[in-house]
């Protein structure tokens, strides 16, 4: 394997017979889609390899997939977080795009659109998003979980403006080291997943093609991976193939265990309060349970201005549903406000926009339903861990 640096983003790899033209972009960059339509039309490949998937490419060339989603659905079928991550990013990258006038992942439509009007065939040659996150999330455990989000809310209520020249400075490869140490000391897990593992799912997708010239558009972070990746497939290092990587991983026994060992403590300390301390301390450490519960999560609901209904009933569903694994409380109040306050076309026209600022998660009914959802759902659960502690207190007092 040989590897010719053309310019700052393009490499240009020789295997054997055949070539692979590397083209590393900013994913909102005029120069990247500029560049990309160029290295296509001179090179004119035997394929295109795109760094999207299927799904994030359809919603990129149709810009009016958001209005038919149905939230409703999303919420049972436990999506919540996952449609959180995802309008989150999806706002902070249209936003950025906003700022120097371009549309984010604009490089990756260019690139398919150059393939078509030349009849070249294509591949999307990444990870569906939907595997990405649903990996980063049950790879973290609980810190970095409020750290992922944490970041996320962070980056979709900036109000920092970001200029061309930064934008271009996302090419350079000791910028982009320098924010993937970043992003490696504070969430390891979530870098592993975002970066390391598209590395090798993106240069095994681009090795295997057949053709003898290949050019492949990729995000310049993902440049320098997929380079190693490539050289270490060339030599027989690593197998070609990423069936392990393109699933969620399985739960481990002790991870099944744990959301049925919590209800399993409580009711346990709790009846052990009965027998040992008598009807009046089991008494009270069942309200005690109820409240810790029921409190933070209602006011996880009210902080998001819920229907009064769903505040209501998301202080008593707290204590139950806290003691049922396979459902949490952010589900039933979820639903519940969806089903009070049924999204308009508006909020669907508008989300993307809507996830981009505190007033938008407010005004819009989508986006508030989600909030629902994610500050009961935290509510219950700090109550759930400081409750334990207390109850344990009470039992040995």
């Amino acid at each position: 394997m040989n590897v010719e640096n053309i310019s700052d983003t393009i490499n240009r790899i020789t295997i054997g017979d055949r070539e692979i033209i590397l083209i590393g972009t900013a994913h909102v960059s005029h120069e990247s889609v500029n560049e990309v339509k160029e290295v296509i039309e001179n090179e004119n490949p035997d394929r295109v390899c795109i760094e999207i998937d299927e799904g994030r490419y359809q919603s990129i060339i149709d810009t009016e997939s958001w209005k038919k989603l149905d939230i409703h659905q999303a919420i049972k079928q436990k999506k919540g977080f996952l449609m959180i991550a995802s309008l989150i990013l999806g706002s902070f990258q249209k936003k950025i795009g906003a700022d120097i006038g371009i549309k984010p992942g604009e490089e990756m439509k260019i690139a398919a659109e150059a393939a078509k009007e030349k009849g070249i065939p294509f591949t999307f040659s990444d990870r569906a998003i939907q595997i990405t996150l649903q990996r980063a999330w049950a790879k973290s455990n609980l810190w970095n979980k409020m750290k992922l989000l944490a970041s996320l809310i962070a980056s979709a209520f900036s109000t920092e403006s970001v200029d061309k020249s930064e934008i271009e400075e996302l090419k350079n490869s000791n910028a982009l080291q320098g924010m993937m140490e970043e992003l490696a000391n504070y969430l390891p897990s979530v870098k592993e997943v975002l970066i390391d593992e598209r590395d090798r799912f993106l240069a095994t997708s681009i090795f295997n093609t057949t053709e003898k010239k290949v050019v492949a558009v990729v995000g310049a972070g993902h440049g320098p991976g997929i380079l190693d990746w490539i050289e270490k497939l060339d030599n027989k290092e690593v197998p070609n193939d990423v069936s392990e990587i393109s699933v969620i991983p399985p739960k481990r026994k002790y991870e099944k265990a744990i959301p049925w060992l919590i209800p399993i403590v409580i009711v346990g300390i709790i009846v052990v309060g009965f027998i040992t301390s008598g009807r009046e301390v089991g008494l009270h450490m069942i309200l005690i349970w109820v409240l810790a519960n029921g409190i933070p999560s209602a006011l996880g609901a009210i902080i998001a201005l819920a229907h009064p209904l769903t505040i209501l009933i998301s202080f008593v569903a707290a204590p139950i549903t806290s003691m049922n694994p396979t459902i949490g409380v952010g589900f039933v109040s979820g639903l519940l406000e969806s089903s009070f306050r049924k999204p308009r076309i508006s909020d669907l026209e508008n989300l993307q926009d809507d996830a981009g600022s505190v007033k938008g998660w407010y005004q819009n009914r989508v986006m508030r339903i989600l909030l629902v959802f994610l500050l009961s759902s935290l509510g219950s659960a700090i109550g759930t861990w400081w409750a334990i502690p207390h109850l344990s207190i009470i039992l040995g007092s």
